[in-house]
């Protein structure tokens, strides 16, 4: 073959790859080609709905979305976002959930993650009343992805708001009296503040706390800050749960109002003894007492004796009809349920134990102030709850006690709170002019190896209402290894009840 005759065969030869090449792409390949053009011509955007905004009981605004402005992924002002806007460059706009009192209220509305879903508090626990329906639009664009035209669109349909029975002012001091101990006391701890009569609650805080606006920054902290100690914390009771001691017995007729037992600083059983805490401290003893003077001098050998005659099974029935060993239901996630159940082998002395609010005996700060309200409200235990929502308004159950169980449990806090009782702090109380009479229990419970070098530490309890002839406020109070209650948790829950009182 000549030269000539080999180039014109391999022009032919190219010619015809390029040819069905052609043909292929055009004929057979041509649909491919068609869909993937359409891909790129239309795209989907997803329009986010607005998260519902949270508000406190007067309407003050607790959480909001505000929008970010974004250009080449830089976070930028909104004045330089309408300059660059202004000549044609585009501009990224996203809302972000910002907390606007940071830590103060970290526990009770949590925070959403980084895909807008909320994580702990109410933000979880109300996610789908939150959260809305996001919107979506199909809309045409040019080669370089820009917008040309809306094709069609379903709007995006905003989160339900949420109005609450916190009150901010109220949960305000409550952080302040927490965070203000005297020097050299731990900081952990909690308040709760209620309405007694409704299970509203008004204020809830616990601390250390965390600021919700950049929750990272705290999760390896060994103070556990995100952990709410309000409803999550199980500790046991100490001398608050005398008056869950108290109803047991007169409920089942162990005892009556009048019913004296004497106290003889010490109970002794073979090689174990049971002192009262007065003994303990200096030899001094009470006397002949009934159960109202026991409450106001939370006498541990009156209620060891009350306990004995009751039994740890009344103990433990009653106990639970006043709020304890499961949860009551407030309206946050992570509540706990503290423990009533006894164990296999039981002895006089693990009754001891439990009547004063010892042993294994565990309960939340919520629960003592659930069945504080019980006495407060002559009887009945409301579901605690945030939100103001309708179906919550009316959830309180009568317990069983009598209306003169309740009368004489209030008549001891009442003496607790004046002089001659254990809440020296409480005694008097007033704001302004006005006179206001507290009804009242201190705690200090006992926690830690006593056989270790440092021996017992306590918790410091204190817990009440007010006014006691006609209760609107309940508060309880807990710091955690913070010492006597009188000493400790006393003045923190007299600056919420001076604030209460003082608005």
């Amino acid at each position: 073959m000549s030269r000539f005759s080999f180039l014109k065969v391999l022009a032919v030869g190219i010619f015809l790859i390029l040819f069905s090449g052609l043909v292929n792409a055009q004929i057979f390949a041509g649909a491919y080609y068609r869909r993937l053009a359409q891909g790129n011509r239309l795209k989907e955007i997803i329009l986010p709905a607005p998260r519902g905004i949270i508000f406190d009981k007067k309407g003050v605004t607790l959480v909001a979305n505000t929008p970010i402005f974004e250009f080449d992924n830089q976070e930028i002002s909104k004045d330089q976002a309408i300059s660059l806007e202004a000549v044609g460059q585009k501009v990224a706009v996203i809302s972000k959930r910002e907390y606007l009192f940071g830590s103060l209220l970290a526990h009770v509305l949590g925070y959403v993650n980084s895909d807008g879903v909320g994580q702990n508090g109410l933000e979880s626990f109300y996610e789908n009343l939150l959260k809305g329906k996001n919107g979506k639009e199909l809309v045409e664009t040019d080669a370089m992805g820009e917008k040309l035209r809306v094709l069609s669109a379903v709007p995006a349909v905003a989160g339900k708001n949420l109005n609450l029975a916190l009150d901010l002012d109220l949960q305000k001091a409550a952080s302040l009296a927490m965070e203000n101990l005297p020097a050299g006391r731990q900081v952990k701890g909690a308040v709760v503040v209620s309405n007694p009569k409704t299970g509203e609650i008004l204020a809830l805080y616990s601390s250390p706390s965390f600021d919700p606006n950049n929750v990272a920054s705290y999760l390896e902290s060994p103070d556990q800050p995100l952990f709410n100690r309000a409803i999550s914390g199980a500790y046991p009771p100490g001398s608050t749960f005398k008056l869950i001691t108290a109803a047991a017995g007169l409920e089942t007729g162990a005892i009556t109002k009048n019913t004296l037992i004497e106290d003889t600083g010490v109970i002794t059983i073979g090689e174990y003894k049971f002192p009262n805490w007065k003994w303990l401290r200096g030899g001094g003893v009470d006397g002949w007492i009934n159960v109202v003077t026991a409450l106001a001098k939370s006498n541990d050998l009156f209620f060891y004796r009350v306990g004995e005659k009751t039994g740890i099974d009344n103990l433990i029935l009653w106990a639970k009809k006043m709020g304890l060993g499961s949860v009551l239901g407030i309206d946050l996630p992570g509540e706990a349920s503290g423990n009533v159940t006894k164990k296999e082998d039981w002895y006089l002395g693990d009754t001891y134990h439990w009547a004063i609010g010892q042993g294994d005996l565990l309960t939340t700060p919520l629960q003592v102030n659930a069945w504080t309200n019980v006495v407060a409200s002559g009887g009945f235990l409301c579901q605690p709850h945030l939100s103001n929502l309708s179906h919550l308004s009316n959830l309180c159950k009568k317990t069983g006690l009598k209306p003169e169980t309740t009368a004489v449990i209030k008549q001891g806090m009442v003496e607790a709170c004046s002089p001659g009782g254990t809440a020296y702090p409480l005694f008097n109380f007033q704001v302004s002019t006005s006179n206001i009479q507290l009804a009242c229990k201190t705690g200090t419970a006992e926690f830690g190896d006593p056989s270790a070098s440092s021996g017992y530490s306590t918790h410091a309890w204190l817990t009440g209402f007010a006014p006691a002839n006609d209760p609107e406020v309940s508060v309880t109070v807990l710091v955690e290894g913070g010492g006597e209650g009188s000493d400790v948790a006393a003045p923190i829950a007299k600056k919420v009840l001076e604030k209460w009182f003082g608005k």
